[in-house]
């Protein structure tokens, strides 16, 4: 019993199994019927097999369903989403600065008498009136002709800060998507872990019943009654520790998926699609990773803006162009002899040089320190697509491995079945142990949990390669 128990704790840990059914139930009711009972016990078998296909007790989802809400609802994904929305806001601002600057203002002051003092200030001085109020209004354009081209580079500066708010938001749904298909596959494995005891604790009774009828008739020992029904308790236990597992991996979808903790969720096996059997090439994979990756994009863009830095740094010594215009109406005229108590116009048009002369000097480690940044991000980007070919490779094998896996599961289960059919004509010819058969059945049932736990692998595996190359 405590194999059985062991059992189920070591595969009870996250990672997924997707299966098929556990049981051959073989009917032993007098030694000399163990052959038909056989039989009607692999029929059974096949038909729970079917049955346990098709989950029950919460709300029926798919994992392309689970995915379209968590695109819809998701917290996280939302927040990424703004940030978008702010790069391109950031990206278009940048784009406006091309157009002229336009002001328009005006200014209205009350005037004081002046006071001459021709024999000084510490003599009286003489009061002399004055037109007793100004005003004016105008307006100034401005255009930009030239800069140094850093309204173009901050224009590109921008619009690759919008790609790499994509790049991230894209990197951001592939991650909760992987994430969200391990919670799918832990619950479908839950669920299927639950069905396969529930149909070995149907079996284990049958059995004990026969066992005791045996007893009665003192055929075998009370220790034998004793271990069997041992066994049948502990397995009940276990049934309430798959059930929390269930409400648990329930929760994580549903806060994923923006939804009420409560809503209890069935996988849907039925509908799901089984990775393939047969997968591209290791090389063909880093191709496509080395053009997809969203690591490998976002490094690309910095690598970008780190080159782009350098020009902007290098075009501060460069001058500056712009063409200016203003017109403006004064009252009264005092800016030009002879003045006038009268409303008078004036307008300039004209361009205008700058050229700051002291960044010739100002900016020479800028520019260096600039250089050296953008070499360190082209070794950033290097790593980073070594860490992809690593990240790839790894992937690659561990998803071949799981096909290989599920072979080898498959075989076991037939090595196991015959191995507890022999036993079991044994225990009941009274030519072995019920220990010995007890735990043959266990190798089966580990045999049964290799197997879904290597198909639930192939499926986390094959997502993962999915995520790695950029294709989830």
């Amino acid at each position: 019993m405590a194999k059985i128990s062991k059992l189920l704790a070591h595969y009870i840990k996250p990672l997924n199994p997707a299966g098929d059914s556990f049981a051959l139930e073989i009917k032993v009711k007098m030694k000399h019927q163990l052959t038909v009972i056989c039989l009607l016990g692999l029929l059974q078998c096949w038909q729970e097999g079917n049955a346990q296909q098709r989950l029950s007790g919460g709300q029926s989802v798919t994992l392309p369903e689970v995915w379209a809400r968590l695109e819809k609802h998701n917290k996280e994904l939302k927040s990424k989403e703004l940030e978008v929305k702010k790069s391109e806001a950031q990206w278009k601002s940048a784009r406006i600065d091309r157009l002229p600057e336009l002001n328009v203002g005006g200014s209205y002051s009350r005037v004081s008498d002046m006071m001459l003092y021709k024999d000084g200030i510490f003599r009286e001085g003489k009061n002399v009136p004055v037109i007793p109020q100004s005003y004016s209004i105008g307006g100034e354009a401005a255009l930009n002709l030239y800069n140094g081209g850093k309204t173009k580079l901050e224009i590109q500066l921008k619009k690759i800060q919008l790609e790499m708010a994509a790049d991230q938001h894209d990197l951001a749904g592939a991650d909760l998507k992987f994430k969200s298909a391990v919670y799918y596959f832990e619950l479908l494995r839950n669920y299927q872990f639950k069905a396969l005891m529930l149909q070995e604790i149907a079996y284990e009774e049958k059995q004990l019943k026969e066992i005791s009828h045996l007893y009665q008739n003192g055929i075998v020992l009370k220790s034998d009654v004793l271990r069997a029904d041992l066994k049948v308790s502990n397995q009940k236990l276990l049934i309430s520790e798959i059930e929390n597992n269930i409400v648990l991996g329930s929760q994580q979808l549903n806060i994923m998926m923006g939804q009420a903790d409560s809503i209890r969720l069935a996988p849907d096996p039925g509908k799901m699609e089984n990775p393939p059997s047969s997968v591209l090439s290791y090389q063909e994979y880093l191709a496509l990773a080395l053009k997809s990756s969203f690591e490998i994009k976002l490094s690309a863009n910095e690598r970008a803006l780190k080159d782009l830095n350098v020009k902007q740094v290098k075009s501060n010594v460069l001058p500056k162009l712009s063409l200016f215009s203003a017109y403006h109406y004064n009252y009264p005229q005092s800016s030009f002899y002879p003045y006038s108590d009268a409303l008078w116009g004036f307008g300039q048009l004209g361009l205008k040089l700058t050229m700051p002369i002291s960044n010739f000097y100002l900016n020479k480690h800028k520019t260096t320190a600039a250089a050296i940044s953008s070499k360190q991000q082209g070794l950033a980007y290097e790593i980073r697509e070594d860490e992809i070919r690593t990240a790839v490779n790894k992937a690659w094998l561990h998803y071949t491995e799981a096909l290989k896996r599920i072979e080898v599961a498959k075989k076991n289960i037939l090595q196991a079945t015959e191995s507890l059919r022999i036993l079991r004509n044994s225990y009941f010819n009274q030519q072995a142990l019920l220990t010995d058969m007890l735990d043959t059945e266990t190798q089966l049932l580990q045999s049964r949990f290799d197997l879904t736990t290597a198909e639930v692998n192939a499926q986390i595996q094959y997502y993962q390669l999915l995520k790695t190359v950029g294709k989830i």
